[in-house]
């Protein structure tokens, strides 16, 4: 396993470790202390939009993500590798078009944050565009550069 797909794991599991701590920490403070703690909604929803994002990629590359495979699976095998190419190619301008939608959307809210925490907004659309950049990397990897595509489980 490479480097950067085992950071990329360690990351999104401290992502998800958080989401399940703070919504915790939140119960235990209201229920035994009387108290809530403040933006812990707001941090709790940043951290999930983090995750989805940053986790898409992996998703990609261990071949989890969603797919509609039975069509593509019946057509015969001289139809299959080019029709894994034009998907592969289709999916990496489609994770390439939403990664700039993001940069442009980070250009647009450098100045402004979130009403509690005041967390910059252009971390949130960060994380969109590293994942869809991953992600389009992902699916270069998978469906364009190897020379073998990697077919559908159970077919």
């Amino acid at each position: 396993m490479s480097t950067g797909k085992r950071l990329l794991e360690v990351f999104c599991l401290a992502l998800l470790a958080g989401m399940i701590l703070i919504p915790f920490m939140q119960v235990i403070t209201r229920s035994v202390f009387g108290f809530s703690i403040p933006g812990a909604g707001e941090l709790t929803r940043f951290l999930l939009i983090c995750l989805v994002f940053s986790s898409y990629p992996l998703a990609i590359s261990s071949g989890e993500n969603i797919e509609m495979a039975e069509l593509r699976e019946a057509l015969p095998k001289k139809l299959k590798t080019p029709l894994y190419k034009i998907i592969a190619l289709l999916s990496i301008i489609a994770c390439l078009f939403i990664a700039y939608a993001a940069f442009i959307t980070v250009q647009a809210n450098l100045n402004k944050a979130t009403p509690v925490l005041k967390i910059p907004y252009w971390i949130f659309f960060s994380t969109t565009f590293l994942g869809f950049v991953g992600a389009a990397f992902m699916h270069y990897r998978q469906g364009l550069k190897s020379p073998r595509p990697k077919h559908s489980i159970g077919t």
